[in-house]
């Protein structure tokens, strides 16, 4: 697994789960809050060490700095001899005077200054760090009106450690400095032992609101994402899932309420199945006792019909009145029947490989003679490609039979243009003419039942006003869909767009809406039908 992977996995992870988000995010608050904390805590606690270690030492250094005066003005006159013993006096008494820990070294050190009839050679203990006294500190600390002057140094340990300067007059001897250095590793251990403690305390604490965060936000998410499985399998069909009912606070009054609107969409859903199912079986039944006597007018009607040319006139346009009425009575019935099968959800396809071009072939064939009546020329453009797809052909060769119908009603006399192409994924079919078209108005209505552009307009074609809507309905069966383009005076485009394997998502239609087709096609393989 690559770390985009893992990044992708834990941010779909983030987004899904509120839980998690809920407590990562008050982790990461809270950590930020102890560490700030800490952190001024750890700052103030060294801050406060070294001053206490600071201000211990400069009282040292000034205790030092009076014990080794009132010795050196004990002794008015010395020889080279007492001086050297007195040095080493006073390095004895400095070392008793320091109570402090981390002592590391005394040093008694000559300043610069003319020459003096005595001399008192430099002196220092056997662990003092000669090079943690610089010239320049040296220089401050003949300079200072200060009694004692402080310095930061680092150690040759490399352990932080501070150098206490002060001066001394001897007599006969004249000015030197005198300087101690103090080891605060001590001071280093204990900020690193408060360090340490506060930081394992502020994980602790992390963790600690971490995991009262969880167990929180899982009281409250658990029976949101309960209420979350149950309405799923509510959407499934499972109308009895109710979720359990415990305690008397908000997590169980929204159980009851959801519990409540369950059953009351419960009772609403059978009634309306119930509603659904009597208005299937009245259809059914309706239908079926209306074939009966359907099928004894129409042979009363093509008895009258086939003699009518012996009818007096007015008896002769009855007939022919009737023989049309109830041939459109016929695909009135056909046709609601296959809407309530729709209704009813109880349509199966049969799906097999079908070559839509030849589809569109015959389609073009049967309805030819009609658009030859009305003036119009056919034309089927198909630039080539797969075509092939997993259809009911009947079905589509209905939906072709209601568009290229519609085309011949409304074309004006006017070429119509059907063509067919394809992708990888899809198949298209439009059918464009070049007739009257319709308003944006109509175009939003065309698709409803029962409904026609201009009812007033005399009609060739016997249509039910349903033909669209079944085709719709068909060729969403399919998982395709149905799309219209039209402009007044321009003509209507209708495009049919089915996957070339049902269940494979369409990417896109192989056709533009409308297409660009060739209208003045020449006699020939893809000229006029």
């Amino acid at each position: 697994m690559t770390w985009r992977s893992a990044l992708a996995r834990l941010l779909r992870f983030w987004r899904t789960s509120l839980q998690f988000r809920t407590v990562a995010i008050t982790v990461i608050l809270s950590s930020a809050a102890v560490t700030i904390i800490g952190a001024y805590m750890s700052v103030s606690i060294g801050g406060n060490l070294f001053a206490s270690r600071q201000e211990q030492v400069n009282s040292e250094a000034v205790r030092a700095n009076l014990i080794a005066q009132q010795i050196f003005d004990a002794t008015d006159d010395a020889n080279p001899v007492e001086l050297a013993t007195l040095g080493v006096q006073v390095q004895t008494a400095v070392a008793s005077s320091t109570t402090s820990p981390g002592g590391t070294g005394i040093a008694i050190l000559r300043s610069d200054q003319p020459p003096t009839p005595q001399i008192l050679q430099p002196t220092s203990s056997r662990d003092f760090p000669d090079e943690v006294v610089t010239p320049q500190m040296r220089v401050a600390v003949s300079e200072t009106s200060e009694r004692v002057f402080l310095q930061s140094v680092d150690l040759p340990n490399d352990a932080p450690g501070l150098v206490a300067g002060s001066r001394l007059t001897v007599p006969s001897a004249g000015l030197y400095e005198l300087y101690l250095v103090y080891d605060l590793s001590d001071a280093e251990r204990t900020l690193g032992f408060v360090q340490q403690t506060l930081f394992a305390g502020g994980l602790a604490l992390v963790a600690l609101i971490g995991g009262v965060t969880y167990i929180v936000v899982r009281l409250v998410v658990g029976p949101v994402r309960l209420a979350a499985e149950t309405s799923e399998r509510l959407a499934a069909g499972e109308l009895e899932v109710r979720i359990p009912e415990k305690g008397e606070d908000v997590i169980a009054t929204l159980a009851r309420s959801f519990n409540g609107m369950a059953d009351s969409l419960q009772q609403q859903i059978t009634k309306l199945a119930d509603l659904s199912r009597v208005q299937q079986r009245f259809v059914s039944d309706v239908s079926h006792e209306l074939r009966t006597p359907l099928t004894t007018i129409r042979l009363a009607g093509d008895v009258l019909y086939d003699q009518r040319e012996s009818f007096p006139p007015a008896t002769e346009r009855t007939a022919e009145l009737l023989h049309t009425q109830v041939e459109r009575f016929e695909v009135l019935l056909a046709d609601l029947l296959e809407i309530s099968r729709y209704d009813a959800g109880a349509v199966e396809l049969d799906l097999e490989p079908t070559n839509l071009v030849r589809l569109v072939d015959d389609a073009v064939d049967q309805m030819g003679s009609l658009a030859h009546e009305r003036g119009s020329e056919m034309f089927v453009v198909a630039p080539g490609g797969y075509f092939e797809a997993e259809v009911d052909a009947r079905r589509i060769r209905r939906i072709l039979r209601n568009l290229l119908g519609n085309a011949v009603e409304h074309g004006e006399g006017r070429p119509i243009v059907v063509t067919v192409d394809s992708n990888a994924t899809a198949v298209a079919i439009a059918v464009r003419d070049h007739g009257i078209g319709m308003s944006e108005s109509d175009v939003e209505k065309v698709f409803e039942r029962f409904w026609r552009a201009d009812p007033s307009r005399r009609r060739t074609i016997g249509g039910t006003g349903l033909g669209l809507a079944i085709s719709l309905e068909d060729a969403i069966q399919h998982d395709g869909h149905l799309d219209v383009w039209s402009e007044v005076g321009t003509g209507t485009c209708f495009r049919l767009t089915l996957p070339r394997v049902r269940g494979v998502g369409i990417a896109r239609s192989p056709l533009e809406l409308p297409p660009q087709e060739l209208v003045d096609a020449p006699p020939g393989e893809d000229g006029p039908s």
